[in-house]
């Protein structure tokens, strides 16, 4: 049950945003588009529930619930930010703004960027490990917990990975080639009124690895 939940909850995800990014810049409303956007951190409270009801009915702690864990910690920390890069584009596609801007591919700008990125995969990791972290405490001596604990392992792995990637471009910057202009340094989306996307005419940056 639980698995069925994390899919129809990356369904839902996706269906809220597609539909926010098309009624926000096809059909301008843009109140309505910050509501359906509004309804996407509820997808992750109701996994949570819903896991924590599972085990608290007397269910096995089984890899299942510690990957909804590490679902919600990836959503938590990319999930925001895959919204506004995809509303950078939508608006630019339908709403008549500007080309979103690429991230950086060279030197220490890329760096940064990547830098950037692991600290999110730090915060989504910290937020996986904590949830799994109360899960082991509400079991207690009662249950199995060792499929909690392997996965509190795989975020901690996934957290590891993801820095040395990053540390990678640091240590190994890559340079630009002598015929191809220097690269302009990432920006953030800037931060507008309306709630979890920016508007037309606002730069977004792409994530450029990955996502959540």
């Amino acid at each position: 049950m639980v698995v069925a939940l994390i899919i129809a909850c990356e369904v839902g995800f996706w269906v809220l945003l597609a539909l926010g990014l098309s009624v926000r810049y096809l059909l301008k409303w843009r109140r309505t588009s910050v509501v359906l956007l509004l309804c996407e951190p509820v997808l992750e409270l109701v996994l949570f529930v819903v896991t924590a009801i599972d085990l608290k009915n007397g269910a096995e702690p089984s890899w299942q619930h510690g990957l909804a864990a590490l679902y919600i910690g990836y959503t938590v920390a990319f999930g925001h930010y895959t919204i506004r890069w995809l509303d950078g584009h939508a608006a630019h596609r339908l709403g008549g703004g500007p080309p979103p801007q690429k991230p950086p591919r060279y030197g220490r700008a890329r760096a940064r960027h990547e830098a950037k990125l692991w600290l999110r995969a730090v915060f989504g990791g910290a937020v996986a490990l904590a949830l799994l972290q109360l899960a082991v405490w509400y079991v207690g001596d009662s249950g199995d917990v060792s499929s909690l604990r392997s996965f509190q392992w795989v975020a901690v792995r996934t957290i590891g990975i993801y820095g040395v990637i990053a540390l990678s471009y640091t240590v190994f910057p890559r340079k630009a080639p002598a015929d191809e202009p220097s690269a302009l340094p990432a920006r953030d989306p800037q931060h507008v009124p309306d709630v979890l996307v920016g508007r037309p005419g606002k730069d977004a940056a792409s994530p450029g690895g990955h996502c959540s």
